[in-house]
């Protein structure tokens, strides 16, 4: 991630969070992180910079285009500039599946969907038309979908179809702007042990539907985020990671 400047959408907590950590760790120039959650960004943002690390936190509203824009600009003027987005903002609800309301579909809609292709239109504006920093790529983005995506999910159907329309976005984005120097990916994991999954005590649920007997950690699903986001990745586009410590096939 060395001489790499990042943009990470829903960075105040959780994986966005765990990812960020990573970056630093690997060496990242610097992030720009984006969140609606002001005071917790704040938090999480002085934080971070008290290790020494150059981190800025962008308070904004993804789901609709202008705000969305605005946030990303803001970012640049921070940053300088942008080599990589990374979309891991998302609401993710549980409700029966015939009792489902049009705000609930509204909601995720606009966070999980209009929210990611929002930001990837912002970030393709603008790595279009800067300099390259690398011979080759003029940008990465990396989405965060899920294994809902691809298994039946009565229990939270409409988070699952919104991470299968990421999946399909990423794909098409990847194809419009190949020819840009721009890689588009995804990862999808599997439940993960976030602070929000212990409190809702979704971990023994995990565990007993993982080959592996357990929820993976954060950092263990950041780790491939960061390998599709990073220089280290020149050719992959189009491509979405699962990891799911085999609950994918169980």
């Amino acid at each position: 991630m060395k001489n790499q400047r990042v943009v990470i959408v829903g960075g105040a907590t959780g994986l966005g969070l765990s990812i960020a950590k990573l970056m630093l760790a690997d060496g990242v120039e610097s992030i720009a992180l984006i969140d609606k959650n002001g005071p917790l960004l704040s938090e999480t943002v002085a934080s971070l910079k008290s290790e020494g690390h150059r981190v800025v936190g962008v308070e904004g509203d993804i789901t609709r285009a202008s705000l969305a824009k605005e946030a990303f600009q803001n970012a640049v003027k921070e940053l300088g500039r942008v080599d990589c987005l990374v979309n891991s903002a998302a609401i993710y609800p549980r409700k029966a599946l015939l009792e489902i309301s049009d705000d609930d579909w509204d909601l995720e809609n606009a966070v999980n969907i209009k929210g990611t292709y929002h930001m990837m239109v912002a970030a393709v504006e603008h790595m279009r038309s800067r300099p390259k920093v690398e011979a080759h790529i003029a940008g990465r983005i990396v989405n965060i979908t899920s294994v809902d995506a691809f298994k039946a999910h009565p229990q939270n159907a409409h988070y699952a179809a919104t991470k299968a329309a990421v999946v399909s976005l990423t794909k098409s984005f990847a194809q419009e702007v190949a020819k840009d120097g721009i890689l588009v990916n995804s990862v999808a994991p599997a439940g993960f042990a976030t602070e929000k999954a212990k409190k809702a005590g979704f971990l023994g649920e995990l565990a007993a539907a993982n080959p592996l007997g357990r929820a993976a950690e954060p950092e263990e699903i950041a780790q491939w985020v960061v390998m599709m986001a990073s220089a280290r990745n020149t050719y992959a586009t189009g491509e979405n990671v699962i990891v799911s410590g085999g609950y994918i096939y169980a």
